[in-house]
């Protein structure tokens, strides 16, 4: 339909006299239409993964919850030694 467009539009400028114009968004929907005819994949380096002879790594499983331990339920300890536990230590030289 846009090759249609632009022959129209060629025929009646060469009617009319006067010199065919260049239209650039013309050209642009061309190139995105023909666009589609190239292969989606191109070989830029390596193997082709098409193939199943093709070696490739092992794929790992690691858990992102694997170092955790449930802190529920708790015996509750006594504030004041849970709050000496974790209070930084005087200094000595005073």
């Amino acid at each position: 339909m846009l090759t249609l467009t632009g022959a129209k539009s060629a025929a009646a400028s060469a009617a009319r006299g006067r010199r065919f114009r260049f239209h650039w968004p013309l050209l642009a929907a061309t190139a995105l239409a023909l666009s589609g005819c190239v292969p989606a994949t191109t070989q830029v380096a390596g193997a082709d993964p098409a193939d199943p002879a093709t070696k490739v790594a092992r794929a790992g499983y690691h858990s992102t919850i694997a170092p955790y331990t449930s802190l529920r339920p708790a015996t509750p300890a006594p504030w004041r030694e849970r709050n000496e536990n974790v209070a930084p230590q005087p200094k000595q030289d005073r």
